[in-house]
């Protein structure tokens, strides 16, 4: 019993042994990993702040420096884990962890399309606050409650269609996306073919009495 005792332990402590090169091998590739993301996102912040970028943004109007901040902080957060799960996937190849490999570089393969996402809605959100000043300066001879509404129904619209964009980017329910897209755009275009058609009727309809007149 005590030989069988030793036995194991022997043969634990000397793969334990064998092992540690690559534990420790693993770990020190995670950790410059690690120390890069970090730099790569102080780097990135650092040259936005030195670029003056969100000022920039911020004297168009367009969007508050506080949000400037926030979406280049989560843009350069993403990038940060995208180099850490770059250097993860050599570690876990040294710790032997080849199915944990595979789930990670499934990982590593959407987060391009995190980022992409993340450049759509920003951009989204700039137009959709473009366009709303410029219907709202279009059309101050209506009023200004009318082009208060409208500039706010055209900003809410765009974003609507940015959240469509962006969900079919990440792969959310994409069959659910495009029905719903094909149905909005029948229904504006039915919209807009109802209201052209009973608006115009009379007009329509004078149009067709000097015409029969003259052929008469």
């Amino acid at each position: 019993m005590i030989e069988l005792i030793n036995t194991i332990l022997f043969d634990f402590f000397k793969n334990l042994g064998n092992y540690m090169p690559n534990l420790f091998g693993g770990l020190l590739i995670l950790v410059v990993g690690l120390l890069i993301g970090s730099i790569v996102k102080q780097l990135i912040m650092t040259v936005v702040t030195f670029s003056k970028i969100d000022l920039l943004f911020h004297k168009t109007k367009l969007i508050k420096k506080e949000e400037v901040n926030i979406w280049t902080e989560v843009l350069s957060e993403i990038l940060k884990w995208m180099l850490i799960i770059v250097f993860l996937v050599p570690a876990l190849e040294v710790w032997g962890l080849s199915r944990a490999t595979a789930v990670v570089n499934q990982i590593l393969f959407y987060l391009p399309n995190v980022v992409v996402a993340v450049v759509i809605a920003f951009v989204g959100i700039l137009a959709a606050n473009l366009t709303a000043d410029l219907v709202r300066h279009s059309v101050k001879t209506m009023g200004s409650t009318a082009s208060n509404s409208l500039a706010v129904f055209t900003r809410w619209a765009i974003m609507f269609f940015t959240v469509l964009v962006v969900l079919n980017q990440l792969g959310v329910a994409q069959d659910l996306i495009r029905i719903l897209f094909t149905g909005i755009v029948a229904m504006l275009s039915l919209a807009g073919g109802l209201a052209f058609g009973l608006g115009g009727k009379e007009a329509a309809k004078e149009m067709l009495e000097e015409l029969r007149n003259k052929l008469k």
